[in-house]
C-alpha cells in the first residue's frame, strides 16, 4: 500500500465540466495505480454562489463516470473554526497582518504603479501598522523579507522559478471574515495528508504562495503536478462555444462514461499508440511520466468514435439498461413490445449513441407505422400489392420465424415473383419500419415476431387500397 495520497477539490457554482473531470480522472487513476488514497473535498466558501444543487451534480457526475473517492466529501465550509484558529497563528507570529486600506485606496495604487509601467500590487502600506482604526479590515500574509525567489519542481513541467518581485501580501481573509482560496486550500491539503498536489497548469501563478503559506504554517510542502489545459478547436480555453462541456450533458447525449473516460485521459497522457483502454487498462498503465506538457484540443468526432466503439462492443444486456430511460423519454413502454435486448444487439453496429439507438429502435415499439412521404410514394403503389399479399401469405404460414426460415421464405417469394432480393426487401422494409434507419430485414422481421409483421403488412395494404 502506498503513502500517496492526492485528491479533486471542485468549487460547486456549476456543473462538473470536462477539464474537471479529467483532473478527477487523473487523480483517481494515480491513487488506483499506486494504491494510494483519493479525497474528495468541496470548496464551498465562496458562498454567495456555492449551491447544494451543484455540489449534487458534481457528485452525480463522478458517480456516473466511476471515479469513488475513498475518503469524502469533506466540506470547507464545515472547517471555518480551523481556519480562523491558523489566520489567528500568523497573526500572532507576524506573519499577517490586518489591512485597512480601502476599494478607492487599492484602485488608486493599481492605476499609480500602471502608469509607473509597473505591475499593480499591493505596496505594503498596512504591513508595519500599530494603530487598529474602526474601519473594514482585511487579513494579508506578509511575503517573506529577506527572500528573493521560490522554486519548486513540477512532476509535469520540470523545474519553476518564480521571482517575489512578481508577487505581494497575499488577502488571506476578506472583510467579512471569510478565507480565501489559497489560504484555505494549504490548510486543507495539509490537514488531510494530500502529499501530490494534480491540476490544470492555470493554478500555476498560486502555487509559489502556497508554498510559502505551507511554510509559515509549520507544513510539509507537497509535490505538484500541473497538468495541462484543454483548449477547443480554435486552440481557445475550452468553454461553451465549443459545445458541451458538462460531463452530464454528454450522459444525456448519449455517450456512454467509459467513452468519456477513455476520451478524457487521452487529452494529456499517451501509452504508446494505443488509443481504447478499459478501466482496468488506465489504473494498470497510467502514471505522470506520460503526461505531455502542451495542451490537449478537444475533438467531438474522435469521441464520438470513441462511444460508437463502445456501443458496438458493449454486453447488450447492459446497452438495454442504459437504453430504458431514452426510450421511456418518448413515451415507450419496452415492457410491452420486442425484446429490447433483441432490438439492441440489431443497432449496436448502426448507433453511434443512445440517443441515436432510441430513434433507431421507435419503430419497433409503434402500435402503427408512421410512413415516410417519399418512401409511401415509392412503395405503397398499386403494382406492389400482389408482393405484398404474397408475403402475407408465406410468412403467415411460416412456423420458423428465424433467419434460416425467413431465407426460405424469401427464396420461395423470389422464385415465384422473379423479382431480385432488393426488389422484395425494400418494400416489405418499409411497411414494418415507415421508412426508418434499421438492421437487415431478416433481424427486423425476427425481433418484431410474425404477429407485429403481419399487421404491418396488412396496414401497408390498406394504404395502398386507401389511394386507389
Amino acid at each position: 500500500m502506498s503513502d500517496l495520497r492526492v485528491r479533486f477539490a471542485p468549487s460547486p457554482t456549476g456543473y462538473l465540466h470536462i477539464g474537471g473531470a479529467r483532473t478527477a480522472l487523473f487523480n483517481y487513476l494515480l491513487a488506483k495505480n499506486q494504491g494510494g488514497k483519493f479525497v474528495l473535498r468541496i470548496e464551498d466558501t465562496d458562498l454567495a454562489r456555492s449551491t447544494q444543487e451543484s455540489v449534487d451534480a458534481i457528485l452525480d457526475a463522478m458517480e456516473w463516470l466511476g471515479l469513488s473517492c475513498d475518503e469524502g466529501p469533506f466540506y470547507q465550509t464545515e472547517r471555518f473554526d480551523l481556519y480562523k484558529l491558523k489566520i489567528q497563528q500568523l497573526l500572532d507570529e507576524g506573519k499577517a497582518y490586518r489591512c485597512y486600506c480601502s476599494a478607492e485606496e487599492l484602485d488608486a495604487k493599481r492605476e499609480k504603479a500602471k502608469q509607473a509601467g509597473e505591475k499593480p500590487k499591493y505596496d505594503g502600506t498596512c504591513r508595519n501598522r500599530i494603530d487598529q482604526p474602526d474601519a473594514p479590515y482585511v487579513i494579508r500574509f506578509k511575503l517573506p523579507e529577506g527572500r528573493e525567489e521560490t522554486t519548486f519542481v513540477d512532476q509535469v513541467k520540470g523545474s519553476i522559478t518564480f521571482r517575489h518581485e512578481e508577487l505581494d501580501d497575499l488577502i488571506i481573509q476578506r472583510t467579512d471574515g471569510s478565507p480565501t482560496y489559497n489560504f484555505v486550500v494549504v490548510i486543507d491539503d495539509a490537514e488531510m495528508g494530500i502529499n501530490l498536489i494534480v491540476r490544470g497548469d492555470d493554478h500555476i501563478n498560486n502555487t509559489p504562495r502556497q508554498i510559502l503559506l505551507y511554510e509559515a504554517l509549520g507544513y510539509e510542502v507537497p509535490n505538484f503536478a500541473h497538468v495541462p489545459m484543454i483548449l477547443g478547436s480554435d486552440k481557445k480555453r475550452l468553454s461553451k462555444r465549443h459545445g458541451a462541456t458538462s460531463v452530464m450533458v454528454y450522459k444525456e447525449m448519449g455517450y456512454l462514461p467509459e467513452a468519456l473516460v477513455n476520451y478524457l485521459v487521452r487529452l494529456g497522457w499517451s501509452f504508446g499508440d494505443e488509443e481504447v483502454f478499459s478501466m482496468a487498462d488506465l489504473i494498470e498503465k497510467f502514471s505522470l511520466k506520460n503526461v505531455g506538457r502542451s495542451a490537449g484540443v478537444f475533438n467531438p468526432e474522435k469521441l464520438l468514435w470513441l462511444n460508437s466503439h463502445y456501443i458496438k462492443t458493449g454486453d447488450p444486456q447492459r446497452l438495454a439498461e442504459l437504453l430504458t430511460p431514452f426510450l421511456q423519454e418518448k413515451g415507450i413502454d419496452v415492457t410491452t413490445g420486442p425484446d429490447l435486448i433483441s432490438v439492441v444487439k440489431g443497432l449496436q453496429e448502426r448507433s453511434a449513441t443512445l440517443l441515436e439507438m432510441a430513434s433507431g429502435a421507435e419503430f419497433y415499439y409503434a402500435a402503427q407505422v408512421s410512413y415516410d412521404e417519399k418512401g409511401a410514394k415509392k412503395f405503397l403503389k398499386t403494382e406492389q400489392e400482389g408482393l405484398f399479399t404474397l408475403l402475407l401469405e408465406k410468412l403467415g404460414g411460416c412456423d420458423d420465424f428465424t433467419e434460416k426460415g425467413l431465407e426460405t421464405i424469401f427464396a420461395e417469394v423470389i422464385e415465384q415473383t422473379e423479382l431480385k432480393f432488393g426488389k422484395v426487401a425494400q418494400p416489405l422494409r418499409f411497411a414494418l419500419t415507415g421508412g426508418a434507419p434499421s438492421p437487415g430485414i431478416y433481424d427486423v422481421l425476427e425481433v418484431l415476431g410474425k404477429d407485429v409483421a403481419l399487421q404491418r403488412i396488412n396496414q401497408a395494404l390498406a394504404a395502398i387500397a386507401a389511394k386507389a
